[in-house]
């Protein structure tokens, strides 16, 4: 597994909740980072990028809510989210476009996804 994501959970509405997004030691470099959400008969949306110098770029419908951050020192991102709404309720994907130890070449990768569920 090449990137890792964890921290997904139940939360009431008005919570917050701490993604996390670990690349594996096989992971030389990474450029962009993202977070995409896929809510029950949605398509997969992007909700936070960040790149390698740590701007940002947010869904319109996270701004305010969401930070994203990452370790670039531990090839880690994460998500923080606050004033959760049942709307946010999605599995919640990482996505890397990062170089491999041994490669030239930046690929894209996915981590497995990790479940929030915001009740009302």
């Amino acid at each position: 597994v090449q990137l890792q994501a964890s921290g997904g959970g139940l939360v009431q509405a008005g919570g917050s909740l701490r993604l996390s997004c670990a690349a594996s030691r096989s992971i030389a470099s990474i450029n962009d980072m993202g977070w995409y959400r896929q809510a029950p008969g949605k398509e997969r949306e992007l909700v936070a990028v960040i790149r390698s110098n740590s701007t940002t770029d947010y869904a319109d419908s996270v701004k305010g809510r969401f930070a994203a951050s990452r370790d670039n020192a531990e090839n880690t991102a994460y998500l923080q989210m606050n004033s959760l709404r049942p709307e946010d309720t999605a599995v919640y994907y990482c996505n890397a476009h990062a170089r491999p130890w041994g490669s030239w070449y930046y690929y894209n990768y996915w981590g497995q996804g990790t479940l929030v569920t915001v009740s009302s």
